[in-house]
């Protein structure tokens, strides 16, 4: 099977297991015990905070080991929200499902939400973010590059406004570390969310970052892990394979982002044969998005996955719905049906992505022979 939905989940690198192997072998103390294999496991996990700090471009003080993105998203918007109680929250209408789903009970709850919609590019609308914030707006919610399309959001001008009217900005990064310089976001937002397994790191781990100056209180009696901001034992195995791999992101950074795009051009170069059978919607980041004109985007995945093929219709976390992206861009719920998220990776040979515009022009033409 050839894959294509590195949005979704990465393979784990060869690196990053190694690492998970050894640390499993030779750093299982518990990193709470006060004896030389916990204080070795401790020392450890320091190490690992203190990297993924650095290459975020932010304090070691703040950085917290999670379950992943959507465990990280949760206890940022939870924390910031708690320290403007009464206030307003802005949510970009692109969102990721972890985010939509509490905004959505924060509304139940009584909380004044507004969603604020894309342009037609898939990126935030500044004029009516401008028309909306005000004095009592207390959070702001943004990702920085958008999962479904991959494009990249104005957080640094966003920010901006935030600062204008003291509000807080949660910006969720998980499309975007390892994959794009962090460092000008990571100094002007009050939180993010980090996930491995998008990177090449083990599933089940990710980290989230709170502004330190903002002394944030712990989440649960107890915080003898990670300060209290989550319960249960830190898995270090799998925080040192998520560091290793965050490395390796971060240090071919520049060479994974020249890959990405040559792989980008190669796919829309072959697709040009039937340039009228689809439109791209999203082509940011390592994500291209595409309508098929008159074809359904759920029945192109599966003829494909057929074929050897493997990529989607969204977020696995929001699978079978429109993508919250196109509903936010003003797509209607018959276009979005047509719509399909192909990822990219570094690793792509030219015959695999080649094959793949291959694939999807015959999947289209078949169904337009039905």
């Amino acid at each position: 099977m050839h894959y294509f939905d590195y949005a979704a989940a990465c393979p784990i690198e060869e690196e990053a297991l190694s690492v998970y192997i050894h640390a499993s072998k030779n750093f299982f103390g518990n990193t709470g015990s006060l004896h030389d294999i916990g204080t070795d496991a401790k020392r450890l996990l320091e190490h690992c905070r203190e990297r993924i700090a650095h290459m975020v471009g932010v304090e070691k003080a703040g950085i917290y080991f999670t379950s992943g993105g959507t465990e990280s998203n949760e206890i940022a918007l939870r924390s910031l929200q708690a320290l403007r109680p009464n206030r307003s929250v802005i949510i970009a209408g692109g969102e990721h499902a972890s985010i939509q789903y509490l905004v959505d009970q924060w509304e139940e709850e009584g909380v004044s939400v507004t969603r604020i919609p894309f342009t037609e590019d898939g990126v935030l609308n500044m004029a009516v973010l401008k028309a909306t914030m005000n004095d009592e707006t207390g959070l702001v919610i943004m990702q920085h590059v958008n999962g479904d399309i991959g494009t990249t959001q104005p957080v640094e001008e966003v920010n901006q406004l935030c600062d204008t009217y003291g509000a807080l900005m949660h910006c969720d990064c998980v499309q975007s570390f390892g994959k794009k310089d962090l460092r000008a976001v990571s100094k002007v937002v009050d939180s993010l969310s980090l996930s491995a397994h998008k990177i090449g790191g083990p599933t089940g781990i990710g980290a989230v970052y709170i502004k330190p100056s903002l002394n944030v209180p712990p989440k649960t009696p107890s915080p003898a892990h990670e300060s209290g901001m989550r319960p249960g034992t830190v898995p270090l195995p799998g925080v040192a394979a998520f560091t290793e791999a965050a490395g390796k992101s971060v240090d071919n950074l520049i060479e994974n982002q020249r890959k990405i795009s040559e792989r980008k051009r190669w796919f829309l170069e072959r697709m040009q044969e039937c340039r009228e059978s689809f439109r791209v919607v999203g082509n940011g980041n390592a994500v291209v998005g595409i309508c098929l004109k008159g074809v359904e985007g759920q029945w192109a995945m599966l003829e494909a996955n057929r074929l050897g093929y493997a990529f989607s219709t969204g977020s696995a976390c929001q699978a079978g719905k429109t993508p919250y992206a196109l509903t936010a861009m003003g797509m209607s719920k018959e276009e979005a049906k047509t719509f399909i998220r192909i990822s990219f990776h570094p690793s792509h040979t030219r015959q695999e992505v080649e094959g793949l515009a291959t694939v999807l022009k015959k999947t289209i033409h078949a169904h337009n022979l039905v």
